[in-house]
């Protein structure tokens, strides 16, 4: 019996570690598997130059498809600026004329975008001029918390596309939560954010249990889920409970004590309207929340290695259905504390588009981040402050705020396409081998 039993626990072990092997170098974060100069492979044994590492890193193929992505953007402006079109029906008489026009509507749209998204250098005080970035950091916040729950799911191999009713559903449970009921301040307010993040949560894990108790595809399920919340609220919202005066699609507004304070106080500097709010600092915790999660928790190990290969999770004895659930429970609840920065936070109020598109923006927030956490945060930065500064860019300049439409579905693109990228820039490939140049002394030896 002892040697069977010992048989079983070497088994384990070996599944364990096969679980582990079969998990890409990015997330074991070991290097194992990459390419050495003396042609071996091994845990610390990449002896590749620092240049070449990060040339070939993932996260700089996200800067660059970034970068490539407002290239393009820039011809897209000059195509759609009347003046540019005007010129080009002469550019053969004048051909310096399209270029002026194409490379005034590409400035003034960018420059826009910057003043609307980073710093407005045109307002006469200080805080005028900051509060363009506040801005950018309160359409993020939304991105960021439903981007953390698709990059939990995408590092379990799950494609949760669920996130919109997720964040709809938490959203129903947040505002009613907030203005049916009178509870102390503080308690109040935590009382509707844990069930906005229950809420998302018990809707995804709908999607969570069909998955592991009958193999349903995850993908199909989220996606019909996704209607049925639509439909879900646009029935709450005729109830008299969400809607008692009959005046629209509108909830009564949720209690002063359930609403996220602001950070920057509104007597602070009177006469600029500060919006940002305490959802901000929430999301940096669960930023770093989830990369404690997934880099130093048992559950995060188990998470990853189901996602990297189930089989050898099994293998190892565990238990992938039970990973499923926990997964989408957590993408749920992160997506519901999504729901609360809008209803607690911007909108103080239950309307039926109140989820907007965050919840599909939020998959390229995911994608833009590699998946990682602090990648996703940045990530829901950068989106948050395209939002931010297309409203002001098409409010100054004739260029469409389509055109941030355009430049997001560009950068998914270009992620789904790493070749691409490195073909344009010419960036070394990671899964070639990296083979040093021989050394002239060297060739002359050998001669």
């Amino acid at each position: 019996m002892s040697e069977q039993h010992a048989g079983q626990s070497r088994g384990s072990d070996a599944g364990a570690e096969q679980a582990v092997a079969a998990a890409p170098p990015a997330e074991t974060g070991t290097g194992t598997g990459q390419s050495t100069g003396t042609g071996r492979t091994g845990p610390g044994q990449d002896r590749r130059p620092v240049l070449h590492q990060v040339l070939s890193g993932s996260m700089l193929m996200s800067v660059l498809a970034v970068v490539l992505a407002l290239v393009i953007g820039a011809f897209l402006i000059a195509f759609a600026d009347p003046a540019t079109r005007e010129a080009a029906g002469y550019f053969f008489r004048r051909p310096g004329d399209l270029l002026s026009a194409a490379w005034t509507a590409v400035t003034e749209a960018y420059v826009a975008m910057f003043r609307g998204a980073i710093f407005d250098w045109h307002q006469p005080t200080l805080a005028g001029m900051l509060r363009p970035i506040t801005e950018s950091m309160v359409y993020s916040v939304p991105l960021i918390l439903a981007g953390l729950g698709i990059a939990v799911g995408f590092r379990a191999g799950l494609f949760n596309i669920g996130a919109q009713g997720q964040i709809i559903v938490g959203a129903i449970v947040a505002a009613w939560l907030g203005f049916a009921f009178d509870l102390p301040p503080v308690l109040h307010l935590l009382v509707a954010v844990l069930g906005g993040a229950i809420g998302g949560a018990v809707w995804a894990g709908i999607p969570g249990v069909l998955k592991a108790r009958f193999g349903a595809n995850e993908v199909i399920v989220t996606i019909m889920l996704n209607y049925i919340a639509v439909y879900l609220i646009s029935y709450v919202l005729k109830l008299p409970a969400f809607n008692p005066g009959r005046t629209g699609q509108r909830s009564p507004s949720v209690g002063a004590d359930a609403v996220y304070p602001l950070l920057i106080p509104a007597d602070w500097f009177p006469g600029v309207n500060f919006r940002l709010h305490l959802g901000f600092l929430i999301a940096i915790a669960a930023a770093a929340l989830v990369w404690w999660l997934l880099e130093r928790s048992t559950i995060g190990f188990e998470l990853r290695a189901a996602g990297a290969n189930p089989a050898a999770a099994r293998t190892a004895g565990m238990s992938v259905g039970r990973v499923t659930v926990i997964t989408m429970l957590i993408a749920g609840a992160l997506a519901g504390l999504a729901a609360t920065a809008q209803v607690l936070g911007t909108e103080r109020s239950l309307t039926a588009g109140v989820a907007a598109t965050y919840g599909f923006d939020a998959i390229t927030v995911a994608l833009l981040g590699r998946s990682r956490p602090w990648g996703t945060f940045f990530a829901g930065l950068l989106f948050g402050a395209l939002k931010a500064g297309g409203s002001f860019m098409q409010s100054l300049t004739s260029t469409p705020i389509d055109i941030i439409l355009v430049l997001q579905a560009i950068i998914v693109l270009l992620i789904a396409a790493p070749p691409l990228v490195r073909s344009v820039f010419r960036l070394p490939d990671p899964a070639r081998p990296y083979k040093p140049r021989a050394r002239p002394e060297a060739k002359e030896v050998a001669a």
